[in-house]
């Protein structure tokens, strides 16, 4: 499907962009936050290395997200990479109201709450926010971290989850 500018305008290229990204895999991540003794989160696809001295981390969430006063408001934050066995909770933080209630987590450095059974999680100082329209780019310093099982990447793509499949292309 080819969108082009026209007539249509905004819709055309908001189809365009809809359908591009629908086409782009991204690795699947829980973003956690404790904010006046209460834990937040929610699932995110923008998880990116920024860099790695010293190590650092960015993600993008909108602003109407019922996790920003939190992200707004703290210090600190976790994120938590998913590997093909943590779907469930991917989908929980995605979907579910209730994120935290059960056994599948617990208060770590700086009462960030940390996801059990991850691929891996790091905890980050936040070093930056910057607002842009109703979206938010989120800059943390990792402070501390470890790793979990082995296991495929979750990734999200097309609109659901899946793993990445191997190539016959050996470098």
């Amino acid at each position: 499907m080819t969108h082009q500018p026209g007539a249509a305008g905004a819709p055309a290229i908001q189809g365009a962009f809809r359908d591009v990204f629908r086409r782009h895999a991204a690795g699947v991540a829980v973003i956690t936050a404790s904010y006046e003794g209460r834990p937040f989160g929610f699932t995110a696809t923008s998880v990116a290395s920024l860099s790695a001295d010293p190590p650092r981390f960015s993600f993008n969430m909108a602003r109407t997200s019922s996790s920003w006063p939190a992200v707004a408001n703290t210090n600190y934050v976790g994120v938590h990479m998913m590997s093909t066995d943590n779907e469930a909770i991917a989908e929980r933080f995605a979907r579910a109201r209730d994120r935290f209630s059960g056994d599948h987590w617990s208060p770590g450095p700086h009462s960030v709450p940390v996801l059990h059974g991850v691929a891996g999680w790091l905890i980050g100082r936040i070093s930056m926010r910057l607002s842009f329209e109703n979206n938010a780019v989120v800059v943390a310093e990792v402070v501390a971290g470890g790793t979990g099982a082995d296991g495929a990447p979750l990734l999200y793509h097309g609109g659901s989850y899946g793993t990445p499949a191997a190539s016959d292309y050996v470098i």
